[in-house]
């Protein structure tokens, strides 16, 4: 089975197609092209394919301070203003690449094939680029939308579960902050680690077209596309403060469960919204596959991710913003005042879901 649909965006459309082995047949149509491949696929690449620079996909490399050195390797290739950028593997391939593409000569048309779970749910739409600064995750980056968008599920199969995990974490979120009948959708694949490409390909269109919905309405991050940041401020600073042992999914998995911890203490009764239990009980599913969150969870040092949570960039000068669930299920975006007592709140939501993997 293949599908095809059109993304609109400030710069015009793109298109994405999703297909299960797809991927053989695209990178025939690489020839001529600047081509940057996570090196995991450096001695598997199609015969007669363009040759990639190959990049080790680790988070130090999605970062300010390295790109010089591959936009120096792009340069020795030939690379000019009519050149095309294709970019294949996952989210920090993408990151790199699209940041690249929008400042390479002052810009570059790109290509992007998503190689993980998370990259074909979610980030692999939307244009948006996000590199880390020192310590700073995902300080600085730029909005430059693909021409194309080419996903294969047969890449899920090069996966370990946690990298399933994480990106299925992804999908469920959109699904949820797009509404109850996407979610409905959403959980009608049945989705798990070990779903097979056909269901998995109905999975990626579903929350692709529901994120969609978020992009085409709000391509800039102003208003509603800010509700797809739900459980990053936990998560990332969870992420963070493991030093990255904990993958981003499962980061962001962890941080919906804290944002539904912090309502519940807050006097937040979930009575009559059913589907956020079933969320809950889904992220636990997801993040218990992974088995190392056990053992990393109660490493984690409290004030580091506390001090994580108060500098994440969402912030305001005198206020923090959450995205947190409504006691009827709607996600939206909330503003609590910028004063310990919202720290201590933050903090017990996250001890309370670490206590509950122990």
């Amino acid at each position: 089975m293949s599908a095809s649909f059109s993304v609109q965006s400030s710069t015009g459309e793109y298109s994405v197609e999703v297909e299960a082995g797809g991927f053989a047949r695209w990178a025939s149509e690489f020839g001529g092209n600047a081509v940057i491949a996570d090196e995991f696929f450096q001695y598997a690449w199609p015969p007669g394919a363009a040759p990639p620079v190959f990049v080790e996909a680790v988070e130090t490399n999605k970062a300010l301070e390295a790109s010089p050195a591959l936009i120096e390797q792009i340069r020795r290739g030939g690379a000019n203003r009519s050149t095309e950028l294709v970019a294949v593997g996952g989210g920090i391939i993408q990151d790199l690449s699209a940041f690249i593409a929008s400042v390479y000569m002052r810009g570059l048309k790109w290509t992007y094939v998503p190689t993980t779970v998370l990259a074909m749910v979610d980030s692999c739409i939307g244009g948006k680029s996000s590199i880390n600064v020192g310590p700073y995750k995902n300080l600085v980056g730029t909005f430059h939308p693909p021409q194309r968008v080419l996903a294969d599920p047969e890449f899920v199969r090069t996966l370990p579960l946690d990298q399933r995990a994480s990106g299925l974490i992804e999908a469920v979120k959109i699904c949820f902050c797009k509404g109850a009948e996407s979610f409905a959708k959403h959980m009608s694949f049945e989705p798990s680690v070990e779903m097979g490409s056909e269901a998995l390909e109905g999975l990626i269109l579903n929350s692709l077209e529901s994120k969609r919905w978020f992009i085409e309405v709000d391509e800039f991050d102003k208003n509603e596309r800010l509700l797809l940041n739900f459980g990053h401020t936990f998560g990332h600073a969870m992420e963070g403060a493991s030093h990255f042992a904990i993958a981003h999914g499962i980061g962001v998995g962890l941080g919906i469960e804290c944002a539904i911890a912090m309502q519940e203490r807050a006097g937040v009764d979930y009575g009559g919204a059913s589907q956020v239990g079933q969320l809950r009980q889904h992220l636990r599913t997801m993040v218990g596959s992974d088995p190392t969150v056990r053992s990393v969870l109660p490493t984690l040092d409290l004030d580091d991710v506390l001090d994580r949570i108060g500098s994440d960039k969402k912030h305001g000068t005198d206020f923090y913003t959450f995205i947190l669930i409504a006691a009827d299920g709607r996600v939206e975006l909330t503003k609590l005042p910028r004063t310990q007592q919202t720290l201590a709140a933050a903090k017990a939501a996250v001890e309370q879901v670490i206590e509950s993997y122990r």
